[in-house]
């Protein structure tokens, strides 16, 4: 069976990323690692990155495919094999995977979606922003150390105690 994606050049996608083990705090732990596999993959194949979040177990991510360029799906490929070939294997690998050489270190599909228009684009950017508070990591979106929201946040575009209102992070889920 294939699996079907939307592939529009230049586009703007909205990305979900998980490990296999969702109990695990790999990405956090090895953040270095992760940072580097980006940044590496980011030079050979261009894109824009909007907004990023990374938890201990998964991640989030908005990109802007360069205009003549509609493969996310192999940039994802490329992080994921960095990162894990930058970090000790401890993990458990069922058969299947072991057949095909893979780790067990990611969940093998991503999700994608695409962004429509300015307002969709700046929901999504709320989700990834306010993600660490939903998950009960931190009380506001500023005191997580792995997010995009420190880069707004410098240049003035949201102020250190944006979305601490309670009631505002129920909104940014609900309107995903």
């Amino acid at each position: 069976m294939r699996y079907r994606r939307v592939k529009i050049p230049g586009g703007t996608f909205f990305f979900t990323v998980n490990l296999a083990d969702r109990r695990s705090t790999l990405l956090t732990d090895c953040i270095a690692s992760l940072r580097e596999a980006v940044r590496t993959v980011k030079l050979r194949h261009p894109f824009h990155i909007h907004a990023w979040v990374v938890l201990p177990e998964h991640m989030h991510a908005i990109w802007t495919m360069p205009g003549e360029d509609d493969d996310y799906s192999m940039r994802w490929m490329l992080i994921k094999q960095r990162f894990s070939r930058a970090i000790a294997s401890h993990e458990r690998v069922n058969a299947s995977k072991r057949r095909k050489g893979e780790r067990g270190v990611w969940q093998r599909r991503f999700w994608e979606h695409q962004i429509r228009d300015d307002i969709d684009l700046g929901h999504h950017m709320d989700y990834v922003h306010i993600n660490p508070v939903k998950h009960g990591y931190v009380e506001r979106a500023s005191a997580w150390p792995y997010s995009s929201i420190h880069q707004y946040i410098r240049r003035g575009d949201l102020a250190p105690d944006w979305a601490c209102d309670p009631d505002l992070h129920e909104l940014a889920g609900e309107r995903l």
